[in-house]
């Protein structure tokens, strides 16, 4: 917050463009780490992560039916989590923060507004410098926690690059007090999983992204939160500013077609994260002596979210959480059994074959349904125009698995 007041004089006269002044955000995000510590990776840490992203990839080659999807493996420090990650968050948030600023320009009186005149930007540069500011707070408690660039179950990083955060493995292998080396190779396990099904599921990210970005375009503002938070501003007082807080401002409509959009965002989810988990394990088998305590860890870990992520679920009203994330692994595991490691991995061919969230309540029956995949998948036309490859929000088309990964251009 000291790094925001700071710049809320320069912020004031020079109005960025967009809801959210991300400038802002990654400045506050770094000033957070610099007072928790940015530990910088070593040569042997560097060396481990790469070293464990290549154990793991072999470990998977009989787990699943799709080749490596690593192109690069790195190592990351929690800045370079947050820089690398930044055009994903700022697709998520952008339109949530723009009903906010909205909301905040709807409180000056109709009648004011014209006498206002240019001040009237300021009200917006205002807006996303406050959502900014503590966007950024949210983002730097979060690259404290995660541990790989697919931790939260969102394709957040580059497509294709493999990143663990080896600072923050560190700290999570000392509080489940079981050795660094196994908690890294069971992170790279999940990691290495995420990708191989990013990368060999072309239509996956942006169908991901946009069950978020339309579960977002749901949430109300509270236009009465947001009046009273202004309302302890001091104008004379610039340390008032640090007394505003955003939580609470966003909240879920609770209208039919939001709940479908909560319940289609927390299916897909869970079925990414439950194929990730199943095939985790079956590829750990008994390679990893702590497999079981550490795949319940994960599992409890990413059903209830770490304090950064509620704290970001309070921020912009987004709940990343995997909610039916036990009985997804369990439809997957059951996938395994009746139709083999392939059969389960072409229920991936097409979004309209995914398990609807009526099947995790019988898994069994779904499995056993006698669906013919090949002649499901001749049906369609994968080249086709509004074909299964969607784009993410923001218009970019995800990368088929055989293109070269220009996504990361800082």
């Amino acid at each position: 917050m000291q790094q925001f007041m700071s710049q809320l004089q320069h912020l004031l006269s020079a109005p960025g463009s967009g809801p959210v002044n991300w400038d802002l955000a990654r400045q506050v995000a770094a000033s957070q780490l610099a007072a928790v510590g940015d530990p910088a990776v070593s040569p042997f840490e560097r060396n481990a992560v790469e070293d464990a992203l290549r154990i793991a990839d072999l470990w998977l080659e009989p787990a699943t039916s799709w080749p490596t999807g690593i192109r690069a493996s790195v190592a990351w420090n929690r800045n370079e989590w947050i820089y690398k990650t930044l055009d994903v968050w700022r697709k998520l948030c952008d339109p949530v923060a723009s009903r906010m600023v909205g909301a905040m320009g709807d409180l000056v009186p109709p009648e004011a507004r014209a006498q206002l005149g240019p001040m009237q930007s300021m009200v917006a540069t205002l807006g996303g410098a406050l959502f900014g500011g503590q966007l950024g707070q949210a983002l730097g408690s979060l690259a404290a926690e995660v541990l790989s660039a697919g931790d939260i179950g969102l394709p957040l990083g580059p497509a294709g690059t493999a990143a663990l955060i080896p600072a923050n493995i560190r700290a999570y292998g000392e509080g489940l007090e079981l050795p660094e080396d196994e908690v890294r190779l069971y992170v790279a396990l999940r990691e290495a999983a995420h990708q191989r099904l990013f990368q060999h599921v072309p239509w996956l990210r942006g169908h991901v992204l946009t069950a978020v970005e339309n579960y977002a375009a749901g949430i109300r503002v509270n236009r009465e939160a947001i009046e009273e938070a202004m309302g302890r501003v001091d104008p004379t007082d610039p340390e008032s500013m640090q007394a505003i807080a955003l939580e609470g401002i966003f909240t879920p409509e609770d209208t039919p077609a939001q709940k479908a959009s909560l319940a289609r965002l927390e299916t897909v989810l869970a079925l990414v994260e439950g194929w990730v988990c199943h095939v985790v394990d079956t590829a750990a088998g008994e390679r990893l002596p702590n497999v079981v305590r550490l795949g319940e860890a994960f599992r409890r870990r990413r059903a209830a979210g770490g304090p950064a992520e509620q704290t970001f679920a309070a921020l912009v009203g987004l709940e990343l959480r995997p909610r039916r994330l036990r009985e997804a692994s369990v439809l997957w595991a059951a996938l395994t059994e009746h139709r083999g490691i392939a059969g389960r991995d072409a229920i991936w061919g097409h979004p309209d074959l995914l398990p609807s969230d009526d099947d995790f309540a019988d898994p069994e029956a779904f499995a056993a349904g006698g669906l013919d995949l090949d002649d499901e998948l001749s049906s369609f036309d994968f080249s086709a125009p509004g074909g299964p490859e969607e784009k993410a929000p923001g218009g970019d088309t995800p990368p088929r698995p055989d293109e070269g990964d220009d996504t990361d251009k800082s």
